[in-house]
């Protein structure tokens, strides 16, 4: 019958004789092979059953793979099954061809065979077919079955599984058979090549391999993985084994999607392992293009190391514009992992070169050569410096990396997804005596002038709202005022502006004692007597300030919020920002960093703090979804104050653009994108 659904509408009929007298009565004598073929199988086979073992297949089904056995030299083979039909079915076929192999109606929780008579039980989805879920009797017959092949088995005997590992099924092997101290290695069998189309399933299989052996006292666990078949790698738990199984699963079963259809508006993302190890040696992002009749079809784009974190490779929306700009139907955007070494551009294409036909897109024509892009022809360059963990944002990197020729940064990575920061490095230059030319040292040091985002040059100008002194001539705008900045980076605004306006009392709140630490030891974050450094809560800290009389010109917050002690509900409540009025002078200001996407939790921003202060000014980031709010304490004409605002972000341009300083923002430029809110 055409289009016959051979699968049972219920997975409790798996269990029944029945079902499967009818399921093999339709099948009539075509082999049924979910889990692999014999060619896919006979590797790992031939590895763990020698031909002198006396192997006994339970659920042997109407599967091939016994007589494939036997024709090749294993004799000494009992298959067992619960369905009359399928046993009378094997038993007719083979009785003359194989006569030596028999076919015996059994239950495998309950045989007739004697202790220790086998070296091998071999099960081919009998496991899958009997493990329907994890309840309290299906679990008890599942014990049975395991203890009945413990009893069978001799010592130094295997049980070899060979099954799809789903997550009720890896977590009872996971925990039946190290329990007993039996050594546990599972291989990936790699059936995605078959040439057979009658798969009823797609999903990874793997063939569980577990020796018998008698537990001793303090016995370590042997737990291992093998990605292929002479290959394995151990593992220190069952936790991480599951781990590296389930990245397999998910890797081969993404493949087959991105193989038969379209990505397009959704960016999957698989990973590429050096054998088995914890950390993926490469990400591989797949971004369809909407326009599916360009005449490139499938392109892949090789990130230069270190250069991962960065918005156009980061981000769904920057691998889009990349790929749009690269021209294919299907570009794979390539990055590599930090905890891996590579040696140049061309050996990772050809480690890639085996697995990236596996990602081409429907349709696209065997035998044609895959371009790889890049920018340049490096594959970039990564020097990790410190790696820690702080209490309030993570685990985090400390990492200098070369963006392009001769362009040096050391970036702070924040490996649970927050955005990066980075500072620039610049070659360190000595006079020689007598030589009219400073001569580099072949070391760098961190730029104070540098502000890596263009939020950070509007939150300066932001500060053109204090009231000061506007002395040209003496360049001291700002430098009797006194800052709060609620830091959650690298320090490089506090030490931005410590730099270029050393007289400015800045107060510079940390999260916590780890990020402190590293704005100190790495970005050049040095406290003194003028610029002070603290951990604590925002809240807390502001309290306790005002308790002890302190007042300020500014309160800057640069904290990306959602993973911040200050989120923006706490900012937001009134509690909260009646305190920093009290930390305000009367002509104070607050310029703060917000992430308002979408538009509609920026309204409610600005109408929130409006509530609280008299004028609200804002300025969107151009390509990002940050804004920048300024909030003043008093209520002044809006002219008046943009006015003065503007002619003060004029001397700080001058202070900024003084000689030796190589400073590329221009606050005036800035300045004309702030608007006034109107509630």
């Amino acid at each position: 019958m055409a289009g016959m659904n051979l699968l049972p509408r219920n997975h409790s009929e798996f269990h029944s004789p029945q079902y499967w007298d009818q399921f093999f009565q339709k099948r009539g004598t075509k082999a049924f092979e979910w889990y692999g073929e014999y060619p896919e199988l006979c590797g790992i086979l031939h590895k763990y059953i020698k031909p002198k073992d006396k192997l006994l297949m339970i659920g042997c089904g109407n599967s091939q793979l016994s007589e494939n056995l036997y024709d090749v030299g294993y004799h000494n083979i009992i298959n067992i099954d619960i369905s009359d039909t399928v046993i009378r079915q094997m038993t007719d076929k083979n009785k003359k061809c194989r006569p030596d192999m028999k076919f015996v109606k059994m239950d495998v929780k309950k045989t007739d065979f004697l202790d220790g008579e086998f070296g091998v039980v071999l099960d081919k989805g009998t496991l899958d077919a009997l493990m329907v879920d994890d309840s309290a009797d299906v679990v008890a017959d599942i014990d049975a079955m395991f203890t009945e092949i413990g009893r069978v088995l001799k010592q130094g005997g295997r049980y070899i599984c060979i099954s799809l590992l789903q997550d009720h099924i890896m977590n009872k092997v996971l925990q039946f058979f190290p329990d007993l101290g039996w050594p546990l290695r599972i291989h990936k069998v790699n059936t995605e090549d078959s040439e057979n189309k009658d798969k009823e399933f797609n999903m990874p299989v793997f063939a569980v391999v577990l020796t018998k052996f008698k537990k001793l006292p303090n016995m370590k666990q042997i737990l291992e993985v093998g990605a292929s078949d002479d290959k394995v790698e151990r593992m220190e738990s069952t936790e991480k084994m599951q781990t590296v199984l389930k990245e397999m699963q998910y890797y081969a079963l993404m493949r087959q999607q991105i193989k038969k259809r379209e990505m397009v508006g959704e960016q999957v993302s698989l990973s590429l392992y050096s054998e088995v190890s914890l950390a993926p040696r490469y990400t591989l992002f797949i971004v369809d293009s909407a326009d599916q009749k360009l005449a490139n079809k499938f392109g892949i784009f090789i990130v230069p190391e270190g250069r991962e974190t960065e918005w156009m490779f980061s981000t769904e929306e920057g691998r889009q514009q990349l790929s749009e700009s690269a021209g294919f139907c299907r570009l794979v955007v390539i990055t590599l992992n930090r905890a891996h070494t590579y040696e140049t551009l061309d050996t990772i294409k050809s480690e890639l070169s085996p697995h990236v036909l596996e990602l081409a897109p429907p349709n696209f024509k065997s035998g044609s050569q895959v371009p790889y892009l890049s920018l340049g022809d490096q594959k970039g360059s990564r020097t990790v410096r410190y790696q820690g963990k702080s209490p309030t944002l993570g685990e985090l990197v400390v990492e200098d990396v070369v963006t392009d020729p001769g362009q040096h940064r050391r970036r702070l990575v924040f490996t649970d997804s927050l955005p990066y920061c980075e500072a620039r490095l610049k070659p360190e230059k000595k006079q020689k005596k007598g030589k009219n030319k400073a001569k580099e040292t072949g070391k760098f040091l961190l730029d104070k002038n540098y502000l890596d985002c263009d939020y950070l040059t509007a939150m300066v100008a932001g500060l053109s709202f204090v009231t000061g002194t506007t002395d040209q001539a003496k360049e001291c705008y700002l430098s009797d005022s006194k800052v709060l900045v609620i830091e959650g980076r690298n320090g490089g605004l506090p030490t931005f502006l410590h730099h270029n306006f050393p007289q400015m009392a800045l107060t510079v709140l940390f999260p916590d004692t780890v990020m402190l630490q590293v704005a100190t030891d790495w970005f050049s974050f040095l406290p003194d007597t003028i610029m002070q450094g603290h951990c604590d809560n925002p809240t807390t800290f502001i309290s306790s300030s005002i308790t002890q009389g302190l007042q300020v010109d500014a309160v800057v917050i640069d904290l990306d919020y959602l993973k911040s002690s200050l989120t923006m509900d706490s900012f937001l409540q009134e509690s909260f920002l009646s305190d920093v009025k009290k930390l305000l002078s009367p002509n104070g200001v607050v310029v703060c960093k917000c992430q308002c996407d979408p538009k509609e939790t920026k309204k409610t921003l600005l109408h929130k703090l409006s509530s609280s202060f008299p004028n609200i000014y804002s300025t969107d980031i151009e390509d990002t979804s940050y804004t920048v709010v300024i909030a003043l304490m008093c209520d002044k004409n809006n002219a008046d104050t943009l006015e003065a605002a503007m002619s003060n972000c004029k001397y700080l341009n001058n202070i900024l653009g003084s000689k030796d300083k190589d400073i590329d923002i221009d606050l005036v430029q800035t300045m004309t994108d702030v608007t006034l809110f109107d509630p």
